[in-house]
């Protein structure tokens, strides 16, 4: 059996997706944390690269969401730019609220990536819809109080996952 928090990608950045691959399994849907993965969390609307990297996913056929258990603000304000589907206030690690809007859009669980840079968020959430969690690496070392909490069992689980990797 897999580990749960053991990303199926590992990426140094949101442009280095595999989407060729992706695309082979079948994903879909892809959906993606804000703080730290698309933007540092303190930086309030994306940059043009990640715009364009957005477009050009749209372009490409995949559907798109923000994933973010941040606030209503934070994502509102983040998604004028982009215009893709923005979910707050997510529950990740569970996969509950992701699978239901995953659903709606007419997709399942297991045609669908989730892309951050934490473990146990974002690889763990995608695993419980039964799909693929990309680990991007965090942008930056600015981070909320609750993820620096959180980041050192994050860069743990990171140094397994590489060593068992050979990366």
């Amino acid at each position: 059996m897999k580990n749960p928090l053991f990303p199926d990608i590992y990426i140094k950045s949101i442009y280095e997706l595999p989407l060729e691959y992706l695309e082979e399994k079948g994903i879909k849907v892809l959906a993606f944390d804000i703080d730290n993965t698309i933007a540092p969390y303190d930086v309030a609307e994306p940059d043009d690269s990640a715009v364009e990297l957005f477009a050009y996913l749209k372009k490409r056929g995949f559907r798109l969401i923000l994933l973010s258990n941040n606030h209503k603000e934070r994502i509102t304000i983040f998604n004028r730019k982009l215009n893709v589907t923005a979910v707050y206030k997510a529950g990740k690690p569970s996969g509950k609220i992701l699978k239901k809007v995953v659903e709606k859009m007419g997709y399942k669980g297991s045609e669908t990536a989730v892309i951050g840079d934490q473990v146990f968020t974002d690889v763990w959430c995608a695993h419980n819809v039964g799909g693929i969690g990309i680990y991007s690496q965090p942008m930056c070392n600015r981070d909320q109080l609750i993820t620096k909490v959180k980041r050192p069992a994050d860069k743990l689980v990171m140094a397994l996952y590489k060593r068992r990797k050979g990366i």
